[in-house]
């Protein structure tokens, strides 16, 4: 068995990427995502037509099987002069999960964020409820932030 890859997504990954979103918000929040919707807002990210960069998907693969993903998106921080990176749409196929992957995928977003050299720090959002993952991020360090967020949706 190949060792874990750790790569930039490609256009090629559009459908496991999909599928992970989909699945991703039917088991944190019981919320069955429109698979067009998902599928335009996953190749927006995937290829920009309108030069605007929407993120940075990466991708954890074995074998040539996509198993993982990961998108960061960024936030600019006038109080620091520099960018915050999102950690958004974490998703491990459940028969690879438990093995490290999140950390892999994890571990590429800090150095990627510490190589860019404008980061100022990484963060991300997680349901009040899912304790699992919660208490993932914890082990490798995060700490909880003492904002709330809010919001006002307009799609689902």
């Amino acid at each position: 068995m190949q060792p874990i890859t750790i790569r930039s997504a490609v256009p090629a990954d559009l459908d496991p990427i999909v599928a992970f979103q989909r699945a991703m918000a039917r088991e944190t929040e019981d919320k069955d995502l429109d698979l067009a919707r998902v599928t335009r807002g996953v190749r927006a990210a995937l290829q920009p037509s309108d030069g605007r960069d929407r993120g940075a998907y990466f991708v954890a693969e074995r074998d040539g099987q996509v198993l993982a993903s990961i998108m960061t998106t960024y936030e600019w921080s006038d109080w620091r002069d520099g960018w915050f990176w999102w950690i958004q749409s974490v998703y491990v196929v459940p028969a690879a999960r438990g093995r490290g992957i999140y950390r892999a995928l994890y571990e590429h977003v800090l150095r990627r964020a510490h190589e860019a050299g404008d980061v100022c720090g990484v963060r991300l959002y997680v349901e009040t409820e899912n304790e699992r993952a919660r208490a993932v991020y914890e082990r490798l360090g995060m700490r909880r932030a003492h904002y709330h967020m809010y919001e006002v949706d307009f799609v689902l």
